[in-house]
């Protein structure tokens, strides 16, 4: 599975060790992210890595900022974008399984580097249920649809 991952300054070093560890399972990681501490913009990076989600370019995405919360944001301005904000492993796994979300991001500044291992681990692991929440899924994506000209 090849996974892209994007960040702003507030998480470089989260993101070199989330990197590490995907490696280190077997994924293959493209970074969309900076690799300074020097202040940058969070929605230029979210942009990236859910372009690369949309097109297909990788299997699902990690936004990691401060807080999570804007990186996410920005995802989720891009057509086909379902990113959760998750600061703990369960709600990972449900926006897998229940929504089919394809971007987690989370806050380098709200959770530890051993909890981050464990919410990417459980986000890329989950499968999508499908059933009855793939026509919430439609609903979504319906939203979407109805907003693009607005």
């Amino acid at each position: 599975m090849k996974v892209g991952i994007a960040n702003d300054h507030a998480a470089v070093d989260m993101k070199n060790e989330i990197v590490k560890y995907l490696e280190s399972l077997g994924y293959e990681v493209i970074n969309y992210g900076t690799d300074t501490k020097e202040s940058t913009d969070y929605p230029t990076y979210g942009e990236k890595v859910a372009n690369a989600v949309a097109d297909k370019t990788v299997d699902l995405g990690i936004g990691i900022c401060g807080t999570g919360v804007g990186i996410g944001l920005a995802c989720n301005k891009v057509k086909g974008i379902r990113a959760c904000t998750c600061s703990e492993p369960y709600s990972a796994e449900y926006s897998r399984r229940h929504n089919n979300a394809n971007i987690i991001t989370f806050g380098a500044r709200v959770i530890g580097i051993e909890t981050a291992k464990q919410i990417v681990k459980v986000f890329l692991e989950t499968p999508f249920e499908g059933g009855r929440h793939q026509r919430r899924v439609d609903m979504i994506t319906d939203i979407e649809k109805r907003n693009e000209t607005k």
